[in-house]
C-alpha cells in the first residue's frame, strides 16, 4: 500500500518536470514573419468634362460614278490606258473604228456642196426672172414660183449643213475621253471589242477624293443626333471621324454632307453620309469603316480605366486603396466606353485612388505597396484614335508611339 503511493507521487514529479521543459523549449522558438506587402499600380480617379460619342457600321463609296460608254457604235481599235488608273477628264481612253464615220463626213460634204450649187442657181434664175417682170417679160406667177425655190434649195442647204455637223460630231466621238477625273475600274474592255452605242460599258470610273462614307442610324438616335447638332452648333458642332477595318482611325474628319429624306420602311434607319478628304488615296470605295459621331459632352463625368474594372457574377468592381493602406473592393456601376476608360455613374468618386496593375490574385484587405502612376504612364487616352505620338489626355504630356498600329504611314 505504502509502495503505490510512493509509485505515485513519482509518476507527478516526472510529468510536471517534463511539462517545465517542453514549456521552456516552446519559448526559444522563432516568432512567425509578417506577409510582404503586394506590389501595385494606382491612381486617381479622373473627374473631367468628358466628350460621348456613338458608332454606326458603314461603307465607303465614291462621291461619282461613271460609266464610259461609246456614243457611236464599232469595234475598239485603240487602248490608251489599263483598268486601275488614275485619269484626268479629259483624256484619252478609247479608239473606235472611224472609217465608216469618214465615209460619212465625206458624203455629207458633197450633199452639202450640191445643196449649196442648187441654191444658188436657184437664186440667180430668181434674180433673172425679177428683171424680166419689171419689162413685163415673163408672168408674175413665175417669179413667185421661182422665189418659192429659191427657198426650198436654202432650207436644203441648211439640212445638209446639220448632216455634215452630225457626221463630224460622229468621227469626233470615235475618240472617247475620260468624263471627269477619278480612277478606272478593272473592268476595261479589250481591242477588238464590239461597242454598241449607249449600250456596252467601256469602262467605269469614279471620284475617290473626296469619298463618302455611307451608315445608317435609327430614328431615335437621329433625333438625338439633330438635338446634340442644334444645342452646340455655335460652340460645339458635331465631329465626324471614321475607324478602317484594320483598328486604325483616319487621321481627318468628315462632314455631315447627305442626309435621306425618310426612314427605310422595313427597318426604321435612315441613311445619311459622311464626306472625307483622301487626297492621298488611302481610302477606297467598297471598304467598310465605323463611324463615330461626338461632341455630345457630359460635364464632371466620373472616369476609370477599363483595365482597372472586374467583373464578377454579373457585377463590376474596382480595387481602391482604403484609408489603411489594405485594398478594398468597390461595386460600380459603369456607363459608355470612352477611349481606355469607362464612365462610372455611381460606386467611386473622385477621392479614390484605384488600382490599375497588380490585380493578378489580389484580394480585399490585402496590404498594398502602391507606386502612384499618371494616364500617360499606363497609355490610357480618352480617344480611340491611336497615332505616332501617344498624347495624356489628363495631363496633356506627350510620349512617342513610333510602333502605334494608327500610323498611316508605316
Amino acid at each position: 500500500m505504502f509502495f503505490s503511493k510512493r509509485k505515485i507521487i513519482s509518476t507527478a514529479i516526472i510529468l510536471a518536470f517534463s511539462a517545465t521543459i517542453f514549456t521552456g523549449c516552446g519559448n526559444d522558438q522563432p516568432k512567425q514573419t509578417q506577409a510582404p506587402k503586394q506590389q501595385v499600380k494606382v491612381m486617381k480617379v479622373v473627374q473631367r468634362d468628358t466628350p460621348l460619342s456613338s458608332e454606326y457600321a458603314g461603307q465607303l463609296v465614291g462621291t461619282d460614278e461613271v460609266k464610259v460608254q461609246s456614243k457611236i457604235s464599232g469595234n475598239v481599235v485603240e487602248k490608251h490606258v489599263v483598268g486601275g488608273q488614275f485619269v484626268e477628264a479629259g483624256q484619252l481612253l478609247f479608239k473606235i473604228d472611224d472609217r465608216q464615220y469618214q465615209s460619212q463626213v465625206m458624203a455629207a460634204r458633197a450633199t452639202l456642196a450640191e445643196a449649196v450649187v442648187n441654191y444658188q442657181n436657184a437664186q440667180i434664175d430668181l434674180q433673172r426672172n425679177e428683171m424680166l417682170l419689171k419689162e413685163n417679160a415673163i408672168a408674175e406667177q413665175t417669179v413667185t414660183t421661182q422665189a418659192a425655190l429659191v427657198q426650198a434649195r436654202e432650207a436644203a442647204c441648211a439640212a445638209a449643213e446639220a448632216n455634215l455637223r452630225v457626221a463630224e460630231d460622229n468621227l469626233k466621238d470615235t475618240f472617247v475621253y475620260a468624263p471627269m477625273s477619278g480612277q478606272l475600274g478593272v473592268d476595261d474592255v479589250a481591242v477588238g471589242t464590239f461597242a454598241a452605242a449607249g449600250t456596252t460599258t467601256l469602262v467605269t470610273i469614279g471620284s475617290i477624293d473626296p469619298i463618302f462614307a455611307r451608315f445608317t442610324i435609327s430614328e431615335n438616335e437621329y433625333l438625338k443626333f439633330m438635338t446634340v447638332q442644334s444645342m452646340q452648333a455655335q460652340h460645339n458642332p458635331i465631329h465626324v471621324t471614321i475607324t478602317l477595318s484594320d483598328g486604325r482611325e483616319y487621321p481627318y474628319e468628315g462632314q455631315i454632307r447627305e442626309t435621306d429624306r425618310e426612314l427605310a420602311n422595313n427597318t426604321g434607319s435612315l441613311v445619311m453620309k459622311a464626306i472625307f478628304p483622301n487626297h492621298g488615296g488611302i481610302l477606297m470605295p467598297g471598304m467598310f469603316a465605323r463611324v463615330k459621331l461626338s461632341g455630345e459632352t457630359i460635364p464632371n463625368a466620373i472616369l476609370v480605366p477599363q483595365r482597372a474594372v472586374q467583373q464578377l457574377l454579373g457585377k463590376s468592381f474596382v480595387m481602391c486603396v482604403g484609408e489603411d493602406g489594405k485594398s478594398v473592393a468597390k461595386t460600380v456601376e459603369l456607363g459608355q466606353q470612352v477611349g481606355s476608360y469607362y464612365v462610372v455613374n455611381s460606386g467611386v468618386t473622385a477621392n479614390d485612388t484605384i488600382v490599375v496593375e497588380g490585380l493578378t490574385n489580389l484580394r480585399e484587405g490585402v496590404e498594398l505597396a502602391a507606386t502612384e502612376v499618371s494616364a500617360g504612364d499606363m497609355g490610357f487616352t480618352l480617344s480611340n484614335l491611336t497615332t505616332p505620338y501617344q498624347t495624356d489626355t489628363i495631363t496633356g504630356a506627350t510620349t512617342n508611339n513610333p510602333n502605334a498600329p494608327g500610323n498611316l504611314n508605316q
